[in-house]
């Protein structure tokens, strides 16, 4: 399956951020695999956030919720690899680095595989939509493909309707290298794209939760919300757990045999 892209094979300078005219897209054929099901089309873009946060706070006291798993894949437990980027925000090239927000917020990490598809555009904006909600629980959301960045600015100069991206309120970081998407373990090394991972990561940089679909199934903002809110629970209440399908204001339960049962006594 070809699909139509609108791109550029230069890469932005690491040290400026560029600026391009909404006219001054060049047209480019890319090559979809035959397995990639479901993706390409696209909407223009708006603002909020990523201003560079660069002191690192002190480790709270509190539980870490670390665990050591593995020293080599980012599973959940471990510190999540650090990057530094290129991305798309406000109609402007700007640098994205995760470490900045360690100490300062909570990061939903999403990587999508191609720019101008079909589930991803639906998965784009509706974390976009949903933007204040993440806001106003101090969580920041950063999307991630292998396209340039220049290929994220005409997706997001495209209007909605027309299968584009429109005004996003968080920014679309470039993985051109795919390194991100592979130390993130999402790469699909024969085909070059990444996986619909998804990663919660919290304010210590360690990795809480991660979700992997297929190329042809959409992600839910309202479980990847409902997940950080449980998440954040129970960093804030240590001796307290959250049952199946927990939300806010719902009974919690007691991590322990007696405690357990006034839990199960409720329900």
């Amino acid at each position: 399956m070809a699909c139509s892209a609108s791109s550029s094979t230069a890469l932005l300078s690491s040290t400026s951020r560029a600026s391009i005219s909404p006219k001054s897209h060049i047209s480019q054929s890319i090559s979809v695999p035959s397995a990639f099901n479901g993706l390409r089309n696209c909407k223009p873009f708006v603002s909020r956030v990523a201003r560079s946060i660069s002191t690192r706070v002190a480790q709270s006291e509190r539980r870490r919720f670390a665990v050591c798993a593995s020293s080599e894949l980012p599973l959940v437990g471990n510190q999540a690899p650090d990057f530094e980027a290129e991305a798309v925000f406000d109609q402007e090239f700007i640098k994205v680095k995760l470490s900045e927000y360690i100490g300062k917020k909570y990061v939903i990490l999403f990587f999508y595989p191609l720019d101008f598809t079909f589930v991803c555009p639906t998965e784009i904006t509706a974390f976009s939509d949903r933007y204040e909600e993440f806001e106003k629980v101090n969580t920041e959301i950063l999307g991630v493909s292998v396209d340039s960045v220049f290929s994220h600015l005409a997706w997001v100069q495209t209007e909605r309707k027309s299968g584009g991206l429109g005004d996003l309120n968080y920014p679309l970081i470039s993985d051109v290298t795919k390194s991100i998407s592979k130390s993130y373990n999402v790469l699909i090394p024969d085909q070059g794209i990444a996986l619909r991972g998804l990663f919660i990561i919290d304010k210590e940089g360690i990795i809480q939760h991660s979700t992997i679909n297929n190329l042809g199934i959409g992600r839910s903002v309202d479980e990847t919300l409902r997940t950080l809110q449980a998440l954040q629970y129970v960093q804030e209440n240590p001796d307290e757990v959250c049952p199946a399908g927990w939300k806010p204001g719902e009974k919690s339960m007691k991590p322990d045999p007696k405690g357990s049962k006034e839990y199960f006594a409720s329900i």
